[in-house]
């Protein structure tokens, strides 16, 4: 009789704790799917706001949900779900119109009916020039040197500001045609002017459609130590990359609190394993 008794007590150890591993489970899904999915950044397109290795949360709810919304992507319907339009300046991660199975990561820089062009390095949306003015060289010591490389503060029209880089004059894609942004796409540009494929490359990139919108970053949670400390390139640098967020100066947080946790609200993302059935739950956007 006790011996029996002892193996239904393990038996009914071992379904509870199924159960709850099960439930758990579900809550993480849940959140993966309908609040925040982690992505890490994998290359610099996104410099100086969002360094290689950074890893951060993406909002999934800031846009709506369409099927890239879901794990695996599966055609169960199509446009989005709660819609709501991204602003100029956010950085958002979607899935490339060229190749559906990769997630990229820049900022929203053209509308629907935007007339979008560089001239000299400058960008223009509808004719006019953005407002432009030089900050301090950004130290990029990503492949062991530490090379200077021009920074500029640009400021869209509707008030977002942030910082680009420059890293060659008279550069591939510092002169475009112009591009007029289609209804219901965007055109997305990495701050990292020289060193991003995006929306100016419509071989690769093109214009993107609202339903390839995946989220809006809102938290760095991890910056590594070396980008952290200061001296270094990530100091001072990582700042807000959506419209309307309130962050603390770098200056007023300890090391550790640079490490751990950065206002992001309009940067870019990626995520570490490549696919959504990556064991470690991160997926990459590239941000070539």
């Amino acid at each position: 009789m006790s011996l029996s008794t002892e193996e239904k007590r393990k038996e009914s150890g071992l379904a509870e704790g199924s159960r709850v591993i099960f439930q758990a489970f579900l809550i993480a899904l849940v959140i993966r799917i309908v609040l925040f999915a982690p992505f890490t950044i994998p290359s610099g397109s996104m410099k100086a706001t969002l360094l290689v290795g950074d890893y951060l949360f993406v909002s999934q709810y800031s846009y709506g949900y369409s099927r890239y919304s879901l794990p695996f992507s599966p055609p169960l319907f199509s446009g989005r779900i709660f819609g709501s339009a991204p602003e100029r300046g956010d950085v958002v991660v979607f899935r490339l119109p060229k190749d559906d199975s990769a997630d990229y990561i820049k900022r929203v820089i053209g509308l629907p009916g935007d007339r979008i062009q560089m001239v000299e390095g400058l960008l223009r949306i509808n004719g006019v020039p953005v407002k432009r003015e030089r900050a301090t060289d950004f130290i990029d010591d990503e492949n062991g040197g530490a090379e200077r490389v021009r920074r500029w503060r640009e400021t869209l029209p509707n008030g977002v500001t942030y910082e680009t880089l420059d890293l060659q004059y008279n550069g591939f894609l510092d002169n475009t045609p112009e591009y007029v942004v289609p209804p219901g796409h965007y055109f997305m540009m990495g701050d990292n002017r020289d060193n991003s494929a995006d929306s100016r490359v419509l071989s690769a990139v093109g214009y993107v459609p609202f339903e390839n919108l995946i989220g809006r970053a809102q938290i760095i949670f991890f910056r590594s130590a070396a980008a952290s400390l200061p001296g270094t390139s990530g100091v001072g640098h990582g700042q807000c990359a959506g419209a309307g967020c309130s962050r603390s100066s770098d200056e007023t947080k300890t090391a550790d609190q640079q490490r751990r946790t950065w206002s992001v609200d309009r940067q870019c993302v990626c995520r570490k394993c490549t696919r959504p059935s990556s064991p470690c739950g991160l997926r990459r956007a590239s941000a070539t």
